[in-house]
């Protein structure tokens, strides 16, 4: 049976954990290493802790160290591995593969979820135009798909293309305006369609990082990285007449285009729906402040409260 959608619990901060810099002296190992060295070595296992291919790799050779220990001991018996000839396996691993930034693993992550929202009009000669360009997020493998209605509002078709480049006619099952949000049922629907996974905000602060996906100009997919920069804003864009609440405020660049598009965690967990840019001038740019609507009340205007 289909999931009708995908949740990831809430992550809510427990007691601190030990920081691995911060060990007393006599934990470290005794062996000194120099120090850009070390340097090194530390920001690459942190950039690959999650990094599955890094750490089979790493598993691998030291796979191999134990099998030459055991060819070199003879007959005296096999070498011992010491934490020394570990460290450097890991170390050679770490520092000899090409590792993903985490933002490029966010965005790997949501991408086969996110979709372009074409818009069309008819112009005087009555003919179907294309009128605006805006983004789409998965939210159920059924074809539910949310976006801004601003970005669907005066449509007369829709047109959603997904991440392997199929198309599909869409519909409007739902809107919210009060949060400028439209929610879309796709009318062609892939075998293998993924949706993306929703997180709540409730225990997210100021600062953390996250990734922002569309296609900002039509221009995409898209990928920017920032950090939320505050909560519970509020938002009037100088085209509405409606001022929008409870808002994300983020700094990863934004521009039209982007809107309807997805605001994810570094683990690629959708987060809030990019609705709106501030800029003080007349142009229609990014100057640094974004807002989102939280998934919350993204979710809820498709029928699917999820937290």
């Amino acid at each position: 049976m289909r999931k009708p959608a995908l949740y990831s619990p809430s992550h809510r901060a427990g007691p601190p954990k030990a920081d691995a810099r911060a060990l007393p002296a006599d934990e470290v190992a005794a062996v000194p290493e120099p120090a850009g060295r070390m340097r090194r070595f530390r920001l690459a296992s942190a950039r690959a802790a999650s990094s599955p291919r890094v750490m089979w790799s790493a598993m691998a050779l030291i796979a191999v160290l134990l099998v030459a220990s055991v060819w070199h001991g003879g007959v005296n018996g096999p070498k011992a591995l010491t934490q020394k000839d570990i460290d450097a396996a890991v170390l050679r691993t770490l520092t000899t593969q090409n590792l993903p930034s985490r933002a490029a693993r966010a965005a790997d992550k949501i991408r086969p979820a996110v979709v372009r929202v074409v818009s069309y009009g008819r112009n005087g000669e009555g003919k179907d135009v294309e009128q605006g360009v805006g983004t789409g997020v998965v939210i159920t493998d059924k074809g539910i798909i949310l976006t801004n209605l601003h970005v669907v509002q005066t449509a007369l078709s829709i047109k959603v293309v997904y991440a392997d480049g199929a198309e599909s006619p869409a519909t409007v099952t739902g809107a919210q305006p009060q949060n400028d949000l439209a929610v879309l049922q796709a009318q062609i629907i892939p075998d293998d369609l993924i949706a993306a996974t929703m997180r709540s905000t409730n225990d997210l602060v100021p600062g953390e990082d996250v990734v922002a996906v569309g296609f900002p100009f039509g221009i995409g997919p898209s990928v920017s990285s920032g950090v939320i920069s505050g909560f519970d804003r509020a938002f009037k864009s100088p085209e509405g007449v409606q001022e929008i609440g409870n808002l994300i405020q983020f700094d990863a660049a934004a521009n039209p285009g982007n809107s309807g598009g997805p605001l994810v965690t570094m683990d690629g967990e959708v987060i809030g729906i990019v609705t709106g840019i501030l800029n003080p001038t007349s142009h229609r740019t990014f100057v640094g402040i974004g807002f989102a609507v939280p998934i919350e009340s993204a979710a809820s205007a498709a029928g699917l409260p999820p937290f």
